[in-house]
């Protein structure tokens, strides 16, 4: 087995150009929550995650893809390494970065943040998963926690002493969450009993910390049936009596042997057994879909962001491997004896690196904007403000978890592809990170779910607010690509294809309001991929006016800037145009596959 190359994970210059160039993060320094921070608290953070990705967590990917989590005596035993990985990256502050003072933060803007975890993530993803699945489940009892919960529960979250995750799905019924049948009873101390199965949990059980705490969604007896009838809970595998922890009825039943996210384990789990399994109430009775959305969101943002850095560690893999590989010659050259070129050369070759730049660039960049906006949404003093913002991050969460995890697998795919017969073979790792990006189309969501999500919910919402809010955004981007002279075909093509999608979500809206809600969202799909390309046909053309200024301004990295001029070409010459075939197939509710009959499989 070879040892992995040196990576940059994803690089240095192409965040610090996202986040300054493009978005102008320090910006956010502006508002009233981040006003005790610069670009210097920001690269901090970056700095050191970035060194502690590629000296510490990078080398031990392959070790923990080659050796799973192991399920004995009742127990999860994971790697071995998780005992000294984890704990440095409670050190390195990530898990209270962006969250207030009060419960031990920096108050660090989420866009950074999300910045910094993309190299953790690239590096190795499982790792990172304990400690995003432990911010989100914390986050979520600061949010709607009582004081004691907080104290009880959320307190040793942040401070990294116990792990948390999220505890939805039930074997009977998978993402249709109105199904769950985990029963809550109430007590006399004031807790809850808690009793059920879920499945599909990731990180439930571990032995490296001293407790795991499940956020789970249950059914208080004698609630009423689907998904207003659901709360939540935090149900702890040990609960704290008397001063010391004890069993508190949460059995492993089972392990789920992945394809990837190897330092993870996704497990099976019963509650209740002995009928002592305590949970504690979060948030309103009735109330527990509406609050687990908070963490649901912030996990499928996640999930995004891990697959623009699976792919993008595959893609500084490929570069590098068809700069050093040799094989054949120029086209038209006979000559034997002339050497061989490296395959970097090779337009074919060209072609692969490129689309895989413009997908794990164009990806970044739209985790980036969306975490902004949060950051905006979060704490802009204008409640318009907030208002606006949070209907943007809506609108664009469900497009920027499933963009990166299908156009990522294909990112993968080509990386792979460059590698030639060494792409499928374990000894080199474009392989693994292949299956590592499978897992993100279905984690949090799978993509059916998101189309549905996007065209049932986001674009309509409101009237289809959110929908002009993304409009006046394009329109802005729009406006500076033409201040700098981008190529004006770029900027019309963007307009027309914004133009084609409004005029088809009012048409699909229509159909919905009429009682046609078949029709509206049999191709919700096909929706939600037009809506991916057009979204980072936004962000590509933002780019290209942050390159042309540049450029303008006599910048030195003429190469750079070039490279985000050509990434920008191909996805306006090569993606956008599909928008009006992807339209056409909404408008129409083409019915192939409505009118085919299971027997006619």
């Amino acid at each position: 087995m070879t040892a992995p190359r040196p990576n940059p994970l994803l690089s240095d210059r192409d965040v610090d150009f996202q986040l300054y160039e493009v978005l102008d993060a320090t910006s956010l320094c502006a508002l009233p929550a981040f006003a005790e921070h610069s670009r210097d608290t920001f690269a901090l953070l970056l700095d050191s995650t970035r060194r502690f990705a590629r000296e510490v967590l990078y080398p031990t990917y392959r070790a923990m893809d080659a050796q799973p989590p192991s399920f004995q005596d009742g127990r999860v035993h994971v790697h071995p390494l998780m005992r000294d990985l984890y704990p440095r990256m409670v050190e390195l502050g990530l898990l209270t970065a962006t969250r207030p003072p009060d419960v031990g933060g920096q108050q660090l803007p989420l866009t950074v943040h999300a910045a910094s975890t993309a190299y953790l993530m690239a590096a190795n993803l499982s790792v990172y998963a304990w400690l995003g699945l432990t911010l989100g489940a914390a986050h979520l009892l600061e949010v709607f926690g009582s004081p004691e919960v907080k104290a009880t529960f959320m307190e040793p979250m942040y401070r990294g002493e116990w792990t948390g995750t999220m505890a939805l799905t039930e074997p009977q019924a998978g993402s249709s969450l109105a199904d769950v049948r985990t029963r809550a009873t109430p007590a006399p101390d004031g807790s809850w009993r808690i009793q059920g199965s879920k499945i599909f949990i990731s990180g439930a059980d571990q032995d490296f910390s001293e407790n795991v705490v499940h956020l789970t969604l249950a059914r208080i007896e004698g609630a009423e049936g689907g998904t207003r009838g659901i709360s939540l809970f935090a149900v702890p595998s040990r609960r704290p009596e008397g001063g010391k922890l004890v069993d508190n009825d949460v059995r492993v039943a089972g392990v789920i042997h992945k394809i990837g996210w190897k330092g993870i384990p996704s497990l099976v789990l019963n509650y209740g057994e002995s009928g002592d399994c305590h949970g504690w109430l979060v948030g309103p009775a009735g109330r527990g879909l509406a609050c687990m959305f908070q963490m649901m969101n912030e996990a499928r943002i996640m999930v995004g962001m891990n697959g623009v850095a699976t792919a993008t560690v595959a893609y500084h893999e490929a570069v590098a491997y068809a700069r050093e590989r040799p094989q054949g010659r120029p086209a038209g050259l006979r000559d034997a004896s002339h050497p061989q070129t490296p395959i970097i050369e090779h337009a074919d070759v060209r072609r692969m690196l490129l689309r895989q730049k413009a997908i794990v660039e164009g990806g970044l960049s739209l985790l980036l904007a969306a975490a902004y906006h949060a950051d905006v949404a979060g704490h802009a003093a204008d409640e318009q403000a907030r208002q606006r913002a949070g209907l943007l991050v809506d609108l664009l969460t469900p497009v920027a978890k499933s963009f990166p995890a299908e156009r990522g697998f294909e990112s993968n795919a080509l990386a792979v592809q460059v590698h030639g017969g060494y792409g499928y073979s374990t000894e080199y790792l474009p392989e693994a990170w292949l299956r590592d990006q499978k897992l993100n189309s279905i984690h949090e969501g799978t993509t059916g779910i998101q189309g549905l999500d996007l065209l049932g919910r986001k674009v309509v919402a409101g009237g289809g607010a959110a929908l002009q809010a993304f409009a006046e955004e394009v329109g802005a981007t729009v406006a500076r690509a033409r201040a700098v002279d981008v190529t004006p075909a770029w900027s019309e093509a963007l307009e027309q294809a914004l133009a084609e999608t409004t005029a088809v979500v009012s048409e699909l809206g229509a159909r919905g309001m009429s009682g046609e809600v078949e029709l509206m969202l049999r191709h919700s799909a096909d929706f939600l991929d037009l809506f991916g390309v057009l979204a980072v046909a936004w962000r590509w053309l933002a780019q290209a006016a942050a390159a042309k200024e540049a450029l303008a301004r006599g910048a030195p990295e003429r190469d750079f800037y070039e490279g985000k001029l050509a990434a920008a070409q191909y996805w306006f010459a090569v993606e956008l145009p599909r928008v009006p075939l992807l339209a056409r197939l909404c408008r129409t509710s083409e019915d192939s596959y409505a009118r085919m009959r299971p027997e006619w499989f």
